[in-house]
Parts: C-alpha cells; structure tokens; sequence
C-alpha cells in the first residue's frame, strides 16, 4: 500500500486526490485548516470523503505512515508548514512542496524539513491544475527529485527531475534545453524505444524556442545549463 498525504486540500490538493485515491494499492489523507472551520468544515470534509481521502485531525495525522507527504498550501503559508513538518515528519519519508513560493523560501523550508531526516523535494507546477489534473507537468528539485518521480510518475503524476539543488526548479523559467534534456533522460532510463519528437512534446512547445547555446547543449547532452529565468 502507497501512503499519501496532502497538506492543504484546496483546487490543487483535491484534484490530485480525485485522481489518485481510485487506484489500487493507494491510501490518501489529507489536513486543510479549513477542516476546522466551522463555516465551511462540512462541505470540504464531504468533498474529502466523496473523493475517498481520508480526513486527518491535524497536518501530523495526515502525514503518520505517509511515503510522501505533498504540500499544497499557498505559497504564503508554505515555509510556516514545512517548518512545523520538521516536527513530524521522519526519516524514509519524502516532502514534496508544489506551492508556488519563491526559491529563498523553499531552500528555508528544505533545511527545516532537513531535521527531521525527511526527504525534502520542490515542485513547480508548470500549469493550471484544472485542465491536465494529475497529469501537470511539475519540475521537481532535490537530491530525492528522482526518487519522488520514480515512486509518483508509475501513480499517475508527472515529474521532471531538473535539478538536485533546491532552487532551480522553482526559478518559474527553466531553460527549454534543460526540459527536453531531462525528459530525454526520463525516456531513455524508461526505456522507450522509439523516442517521440521533442518539438511536438507539449512540454516543448509550452516553451519559447532555445537559444542557439541552448541548442548545442542539447546536441551535446548537458543539463548543466544557465536558467533562463530571472536570478534567485
């Protein structure tokens, strides 16, 4: 049995739970501070339990037994959940953050997460939620991003590994070469035979063209490329 655990149950979290709790050999729960509320407690603990998740008393409930535990909160809130995560959370478990917070915050929240031996892994999710659901693609950075994807992707999720420091994958404007680099990767260790186009990947063409550097690493096999994103 796969555990998993949500923290913030928003449009983020109960899409992700909608198409993840159906499948066999996978237990959700979840913890929204909503779930307090008296004003709107009843309807999200109905749309919880319809989708077959488990409703947890607090954050440390939902995580208990957890393999990943996936932070959806908003990205104001986001360093003060991981930060009290460091207090539950335990070793063999992994910490995905796919909030939308700056990348100051989430090295802050991964070195909280660090104490309690947990495996801290950002996520940028690259879309709206609304239309692809499970599917969004979400770059993910960390030493445990591949081992996030290699345990997420079989479930239905779709991560790209991008960077092993925390930082990158959240800069918001990851370089076009570094995506199709990473997403050749991911088919060659899948071992897929007859590689689609690169240019007609939607998460090419989500991207403006490369550059001509870009396009050399490319040819050339480097990830180790500059983003093209604002600085830090």
């Amino acid at each position: 049995m796969t555990r998993l655990a949500f923290i913030g149950f928003g449009e983020v979290g109960q899409t992700f739970a909608k198409g993840l709790s159906g499948k066999d050999g996978v237990a959700v729960g979840a913890y929204d501070l909503k779930f307090d509320d008296a004003g709107v407690r009843g309807g999200m603990i109905a749309r919880a339990e319809a989708l077959g998740v488990r409703v947890a008393a607090d954050a440390a409930d939902a995580a208990r037994e957890a393999r990943v535990v996936i932070s959806a909160v908003t990205a104001a809130a986001a360093g003060e959940v991981a930060a009290a995560a460091a207090r539950y959370l335990k070793p063999g478990q992994i910490f995905l953050d796919i909030n939308s917070a700056s990348p100051n915050t989430k090295r802050t929240a991964a070195g909280n997460v660090a104490v309690s031996g947990a495996d801290y892994v950002e996520g940028a999710v690259m879309a709206a939620v609304a239309g692809p659901g499970l599917k969004v693609h979400i770059l993910a950075g960390s030493a445990a991003a591949q081992a996030a994807a290699d345990l997420l992707n079989p479930l239905g999720l779709n991560l790209t590994p991008v960077a092993t420091e925390i930082g990158r994958a959240s800069r918001g404007s990851p370089s076009p070469a570094t995506i199709a680099i990473a997403t050749v990767s991911r088919w060659m260790r899948d071992g897929v035979t007859s590689s689609p186009s690169i240019t007609n990947s939607p998460i090419w063409a989500s991207q403006p063209m490369p550059s001509a550097n870009d396009r050399v690493a490319l040819r050339c096999g480097s990830s180790e490329l500059p983003s093209t994103s604002a600085a830090t």
